[in-house]
């Protein structure tokens, strides 16, 4: 479990630098394919990620959580904006330098039935990285994957399986061996326990956090499920709409929300106790995510909550930080200072 509510961050050393990126997807019509809008999935969002930590990503289906996350590998080649991976600008890098430079980031994908390639054995997917890498030769190699796979907890004696003679829980395992075989330093985990039982979910996330401090990881852990994303995060971004609204320590954003949004979503977490879980108040928002092709003026939480005013729909409002300065809270809201 991570104890880092006491980090102070300005000694820390930031391992990636998100400056305000975005990636809008076009949307075409007619004939002639031209651009009438463009669907703004992640939109100007900046922050850093520390050396060590783990920064959970959260919000709705649909924010543009996983987009930010692909957007910031490189997968997505982003609208505007840069993204730094130590003092190297990746936005800058041809497709032959961001190829080196991939075996330092990796991630670790959604849904283990789609990620893993069905007509491959364990072995050769776990092994791909390295030989796409030229890591090591073919004996090295295969040391090595077995060597992952006792890693995550699987018999190294797998290797001539193949994926449909695992059950989900392992074959995330399998994504995450494949995803650390390269050693890298910087991993996104893109929801990757959505897709799993609840009763593997727990495992999955406690051999993230193991790896983590075994091997010196740094995770980007993107989720909408609140309760895993606090029980191994560092530092949590909320994000509504392709914007972050709120980003702080862990047990700040949780126990002190200052956005409206994350209140509400805080508020939809069943609470164990009984007693308390009858009396606290659920936060119903209005109406459902406004579309990103098209999202509303000033705020764009302003439509569904219930604190706005004239202000929140003319102006967009400064993420700005309520913290201190060791623990900053940063929050864009007009009103937050009602929730201190």
């Amino acid at each position: 479990m991570s104890q880092s509510n006491n980090h102070n961050n300005s000694n820390q050393e930031v391992l990636i630098k998100v400056s305000n990126l975005k990636k809008h997807f076009p949307i075409r019509r007619g004939v002639f394919r031209r651009q009438v809008g463009a669907v703004q999935a992640v939109d100007g969002i900046s922050f850093n990620i520390y050396k060590g930590e783990t920064l959970g990503l959260v919000g709705e289906s649909g924010c543009g959580k996983s987009t930010a996350g692909r957007t910031i590998l490189q997968l997505l080649t982003p609208t505007e904006g840069k993204v730094y991976f130590g003092d190297e600008e990746l936005t800058d890098l041809n497709r032959s330098q961001l190829r080196r430079k991939r075996r330092h980031m990796q991630m670790i994908f959604q849904d283990p039935y789609a990620s893993l390639n069905p007509r491959m054995q364990v072995g050769s997917i776990i092994g791909e990285p390295l030989q796409i890498h030229g890591i090591g030769n073919a004996a090295s190699r295969k040391e090595r994957v077995q060597e992952l796979l006792s890693l995550v907890g699987l018999n190294p004696y797998f290797v001539k399986r193949y994926p449909h003679e695992f059950s989900g829980g392992q074959r995330q395992r399998i994504g995450i061996a494949r995803a650390l075989a390269t050693n890298p330093s910087f991993i996104v985990a893109d929801e990757p326990i959505s897709a799993l039982d609840v009763s593997i979910q727990a495992q999955v996330v406690n051999l993230l956090d193991d790896l983590k401090s075994e091997l010196g990881l740094t995770y980007l852990f993107i989720a909408h499920d609140l309760s895993m994303v606090r029980y191994i995060s560092d530092r949590v971004a909320v994000m509504y709409l392709g914007r972050i609204v709120e980003m702080g320590v862990r047990d700040d954003v949780y126990d002190h929300p200052l956005h409206p949004y994350t209140q509400a979503l805080l508020s939809a977490i069943p609470i164990p106790d009984p007693d308390k879980e009858a009396t606290r108040k659920r936060i119903i928002l209005e109406g459902d995510v406004p579309s990103p092709a098209n999202p509303p003026t000033g705020c764009r939480f302003h439509p569904r909550c219930s604190y706005a005013t004239d202000i929140c729909r003319r102006e967009d409002p400064e993420f700005r930080n309520l913290g201190t300065e060791s623990q900053p809270h940063m929050v864009a809201c007009h009103h937050a200072e009602k929730f201190l």
